[in-house]
């Protein structure tokens, strides 16, 4: 019985931490406006796409897009410049370029 609990909370709380996102198409609806930056030197938060949503986990920068906005930890709109968006990011082909390079809005994506 003890093992059926933890791995249920074990479970519940990988997905409250996780950074599950979903793109929407207006910036009202979005809790987060962003811009993709073309490097990674101008941008707040180096993110790479993950395959799972497993894979997608605390606010590191792992990000794992979903299908349905109420699947998502936060809505994002994809800004066309710089200065409206909240966040500025960066897509890494990598997962161990995954990283916050400034702290200051890292609570944007709590």
């Amino acid at each position: 019985m003890k093992k059926l609990i933890l791995t249920l909370w074990a479970l519940v709380s990988l997905h409250a931490f996780s950074q599950t996102v979903y793109s929407v198409n207006s910036k009202y609806d979005a809790d987060v406006k962003v811009f993709v930056a073309s490097s990674k030197y101008d941008a707040d938060l180096v993110v790479y796409k993950c395959s799972s949503k497993y894979d997608a986990t605390d606010n590191k920068g792992l990000w794992f897009f979903v299908s349905s906005k109420y699947d998502a930890k936060k809505k994002i709109y994809f800004c066309d410049s710089k200065y409206d968006a909240d966040l500025i990011i960066f897509f890494s082909d990598s997962k161990y370029d995954a990283q916050w390079r400034s702290n200051a809005k890292k609570s944007l994506m709590y």
